[in-house]
């Protein structure tokens, strides 16, 4: 049985904090490895990509800004796009790189053993900051397939070295008001070593590059058992948490929708965040969503994601912090624990509702965008043409 709680004042202050960004790739085609299903009305390009990201925002209120992914999302003239987004009331974010997709990446990208290759995929991190030059965007977000399949495939320590080298020379590149957030992921697709697979690689790349680099925890890439909690708690001591990349994952990937497969471990996640007062745009941490949608409608399954973040957030924010610390304080183990669950138990779906209403907007974002005709129009709309997808 779940309790109700009346919309605090300072719980209403923090969810109106709340910002999450959304990942233009997620209104494209996807799927896995062996199908990718195509749906009806998907975008065609960025501008109809950001056009569907606003939806999301136009019914949720906390989705101001939209991610791009380059070359997916390269354009002539990205300040056009920048206006496009502006006029449809929201902003371009974050710019992502990508250096695993060309045949020279097979065996990495910056950490390759060619000089040549190396330089390549540094031009293109050196093209992502241009282009957030052009966007406004503060962020560039560094993910590496780089890796080795088998013992003695390659120098462990040099790959690191090649790393280092490389993250510098984008480093120095960074303008005053940007930053380089580095992502990391257990495996895959390499299978013998991932050159960032854990938050400490990415930590200490950040800490040797300086104040402008930061960690990306993406939930989803972490071991089974991970306590990414911890994680959260340790970058956040060290000033090092630049952003979230926020899905689940039940075996070993992580495009499913965020609080899809442990609600309560979101919550515990953003119970670190609240404890650190990193709500606040001001705190620097950047809360993204990062997944593919590949059997569910993609506008709703973004609406869905970001009404998971919000409850995990009110969550976070109904617990009692005197009375936590008060028996944490006394050693009272089980008291402190009931804290904890006292919030998580707790339904917010009202108080969420009552926020909505607060900001004009409909209570019930899922079923007011149902009711839009939204989807229908575009179906009708978007006929011809290649849909966007993986790669495009």
């Amino acid at each position: 049985m779940t309790v109700t709680v009346p919309a605090s004042a300072s719980v209403v202050a923090g969810l109106r904090q709340l910002r999450i960004e959304l990942p233009s790739w997620a209104f494209g085609n996807s799927g896995t490895r062996f199908k990718v299903f195509a749906q009806r009305g998907v975008p065609r390009n960025p501008y109809e990509k950001v056009a569907d990201a606003a939806q999301v925002h136009r019914f949720t209120g906390v989705a101001p800004t939209v991610a791009l992914h380059i070359p997916w999302d390269r354009v002539d003239d990205y300040g056009d796009l920048a206006r496009h987004a502006q006029a449809h009331g929201v902003g371009l974010g974050t710019i992502n790189s990508n250096t695993f997709q060309d045949d020279d990446y097979m065996l990495g990208s910056v950490c390759h053993p060619d000089t040549r290759v190396r330089h390549k995929a540094v031009g293109h991190l050196l093209e992502c900051v241009d282009i957030m030059d052009a966007t406004g965007s503060r962020d560039l977000k560094l993910w590496f397939a780089d890796g080795t399949n088998y013992p003695g495939q390659d120098d462990i320590r040099m790959r690191q070295d090649r790393l280092a080298e490389s993250l510098r020379i984008v480093y120095d590149r960074l303008g005053p008001d940007q930053r380089m957030v580095l992502e990391y992921k257990l495996f895959e697709p390499s299978f013998y070593i991932t050159d960032v697979p854990d938050w400490g690689t990415a930590l200490v790349h950040c800490i040797a590059l300086g104040p402008k680099a930061k960690v990306v925890v993406d939930t989803g890439h972490h071991a089974p058992g991970t306590n990414i909690e911890f994680i959260v708690a340790a970058l956040l001591r060290a000033d090092k948490l630049g952003a979230f990349d926020f899905n689940s994952r039940f075996y070993a990937d992580d495009d499913l929708m965020v609080g899809a497969a442990d609600p309560f471990q979101l919550f515990r996640i953003l119970h670190e965040v609240v404890k650190a007062d990193a709500l606040r745009p001001e705190a620097g941490v950047a809360f993204m969503l990062d997944q593919c949608h590949n059997i569910e409608p993609k506008i709703p399954g973004q609406i869905r994601s970001v009404m998971n973040v919000q409850e995990a957030t009110a969550k976070a924010l109904l617990v009692d912090r005197e009375a936590l610390e008060a028996a944490q304080r006394a050693g009272d183990v089980l008291g402190a624990h009931g804290v904890l669950m006292n919030a998580y138990s707790t339904d917010v779906r009202p108080l969420l509702a009552e926020l909505r209403a607060g900001m004009g907007l409909d209570p019930d974002p899922m079923a007011a965008f149902a009711r839009s005709g939204y989807v229908e129009r575009i179906a009708a709309e978007r006929v011809g043409g290649q849909q966007a997808g993986w790669g495009a």
